[in-house]
């Protein structure tokens, strides 16, 4: 490895190192604080190394990671995202009882697991990439211990995310039996000139998809999402949300642009049924639920189902859909989370709609961003998640996927329903009931400002944001 190679793995080396510093400085005194602030500084750092080390790039650090424009931008992305979830949590694990500070060296393991994801170009940094983050969402998603919702979202994720893992592994020993390589690149290669032949080959591919379909929480493999959802912390939501589920899409996206996808039709008809089956599961089970974070959890299954419509799509008008999509996505989800976060009990989190009754009267501030937020994950204009459904409608007709398309509009309006039951909530009559309390510390309100700020910025001005993304892509196609 030459010093090239260190620099352009400065940022993975920074979030890495955080989590070594943080461990030897609690084995001789605890601060939640110190703690706290140390994990946002080295994802801060790792984020401002990326610009510096960028004109290195594209350069392939040995076999297993690629440092390229499309990965430095995903691991931006995940960083401020990992930010983000850090600052969010320190209020909230302010509430409880518990050992705060392992908390996150478990957030900085997960999120370095996801930025090796969208670097990785061979199936063994792909597997140890999902397994640290996955391990790490494990204790993550039961670290209240007094919560038995929580022992069981952790239980959950567990038992389903170790079965993925097992789909993915045999997978991936079908396809290097068939191919002779655990290199994507030629496996891409190979399947775009001979296409999909063999049931070795194919029952490798499919053993993947279910893996990466459960990863992913799309139709049929999303039974544990709403359960986990609910029972995890609601910053732990905020990351399976987010972090997890934006890194394996954009790994997805990387190998599928190199696909000749069209020429592959049994793949293409089982990411069409899986889309539509998410879509229209993911809304309509969201419309019997009163539960926010269930809502969000379905919410989210509808998303990433169009979000598959960007694959069967192809080309580079999908892929700056699907890369817009997702930051605009990751965006959302963490202030809608965000909220619910800081509205979060000691006994419980503020997860009830009825809880939300009549914050804007209490609340005026969290109310409006919470709006802000439920309008973007609606598709409203004048938001970010307006221009991503925009350019996923675009991609879809410039690949002639009108019956997809339709699809998405007739979900996207069954979407509005259980949006506005809670927007209403928002906006009705307070309860007679204990005035809503917030955290104490100003560093969720910080979080959710910024969010807010960017969110609408990106839906008014997304210019600079697709240029950047049409340059970045550009390595991939």
């Amino acid at each position: 490895m030459t010093k090239t190679d260190i620099i352009l793995l400065l940022p993975l080396m920074i979030v890495g190192g955080t989590s070594v510093v943080i461990m030897l400085i609690l084995a001789f005194f605890r601060n939640h604080a110190l703690t706290a602030g140390l994990a946002i500084m080295g994802f801060a750092l790792a984020a401002a190394s990326i610009p510096m080390i960028a004109p290195l790039s594209p350069r392939n650090v040995t076999t297993l990671i690629v440092i390229d424009p499309y990965a430095l931008f995903y691991m931006g992305l995940i960083f401020i995202s990992g930010m983000a979830v850090a600052a969010l949590s320190f209020p909230y694990l302010e509430m409880h009882e518990e050992h705060r500070e392992e908390y996150y060296l478990l957030i900085l393991v997960a999120t370095l697991g996801a930025a090796v994801l969208v670097a990785s170009t061979h199936f063994v940094s792909f597997f140890l990439g999902i397994e640290m983050l996955s391990v790490s969402l494990y204790a993550l998603a039961s670290y209240i211990r007094h919560s038995d919702k929580c022992i069981e979202a952790g239980v959950k994720y567990l038992i389903l995310a170790a079965v993925s893992s097992a789909f993915i592994l045999f997978g991936m020993a079908l396809i290097y039996a068939e191919i002779g390589s655990m290199d994507f690149a030629r496996i891409a290669a190979r399947i775009s000139a001979t296409g999909v032949h063999g049931l070795t080959l194919f029952a490798g591919l499919g053993m993947i998809i279910v893996g990466m379909g459960f990863k992913l929480a799309v139709v049929p493999f999303h039974l544990w999402t709403p359960d986990v959802y609910e029972g995890a912390p609601a910053p732990v939501s905020a990351f399976i949300a987010t972090i997890s589920k934006g890194a394996v899409f954009a790994l997805l996206l990387r190998y599928f642009s190199k696909l000749n996808i069209h020429a592959q039709p049994r793949i293409i008809v089982m990411i069409t049924i899986i889309a539509i089956a998410s879509m229209f599961v993911g809304n309509l089970l969201a419309l019997l639920q009163t539960n926010v974070k269930r809502i969000l959890a379905y919410s989210s299954i509808s998303h990433l189902g169009y979000l598959l419509i960007t694959l069967i799509a192809s080309g580079p008008t999908a892929v700056t859909a699907a890369t817009f999509y997702i930051t605009a996505y990751m965006i959302t989800m963490l202030g809608a989370f965000g909220v619910v976060s800081i509205l979060s009990r000691p006994e419980r989190d503020a997860d009830q709609i009825e809880d939300y009754q009549g914050l804007a009267y209490q609340r005026p501030w969290l109310a409006g961003i919470f709006t802000v937020m439920l309008f973007s994950l609606a598709g409203i204009p004048l938001t970010a998640g307006f221009i991503g459904k925009f350019y996923v409608v675009a991609a879809g007709v410039n690949s002639g996927l009108i019956a997809l398309i339709i699809i998405l509009v007739i979900n996207s309006i069954i979407g509005l329903f259980y949006y506005l039951r809670i927007i209403i909530a928002l906006y009705s009559a307070p309860r007679e009931a204990e005035a809503i309390r917030v955290g104490k510390t100003i560093s969720g309100h910080a979080v959710l400002a910024g969010l807010l700020i960017v969110l609408i910025w990106f839906g008014v001005y997304p210019g600079p944001l697709i240029a950047v993304i049409q340059k970045t892509i550009q390595s991939i196609l």
